[in-house]
C-alpha cells in the first residue's frame, strides 16, 4: 500500500474509510494563518474539513466531532494545530 505523506491526504483517507461520505472536502488553510500560533512553514498545520455522511444522522455536534477525531486517531490529531469541521448528515 502506498504511504500517504501529506497530512491532508491522511485526513481524507481516514474520513473516507470511516464514514463513506457523500461529500468530503479537506483544505489546507495553513498559509492564511502565517504569523499566528501553530503556523509552520510549508503548511500542514491548519485544516478546514466539510463532510456529509449518513453516519452523523441523529448525533449532536459534540458526538459528531468526537466521531471525526476518533476516525482520525490520536497520532494524526497530534500533528494538526487547528481543525475546523463542518459536519452534516445525508
Amino acid at each position: 500500500m502506498k504511504k500517504l505523506k501529506r497530512t491532508s491526504d491522511c485526513i481524507e483517507k481516514s474520513l473516507q474509510d470511516a464514514f463513506k461520505p457523500v461529500h468530503l472536502t479537506v483544505l489546507d488553510v495553513s498559509e492564511s494563518h502565517r504569523g499566528h500560533s501553530g503556523f509552520q512553514e510549508g503548511g500542514e498545520s491548519h485544516f478546514d474539513v466539510a463532510i456529509t455522511a449518513s453516519h452523523f444522522a441523529g448525533m449532536n455536534r459534540v458526538a459528531q466531532h468526537r466521531a471525526v477525531h476518533g476516525a482520525l486517531g490520536a497520532e494524526l490529531i497530534k500533528t494538526i494545530h487547528a481543525l475546523a469541521l463542518t459536519i452534516r448528515s445525508s
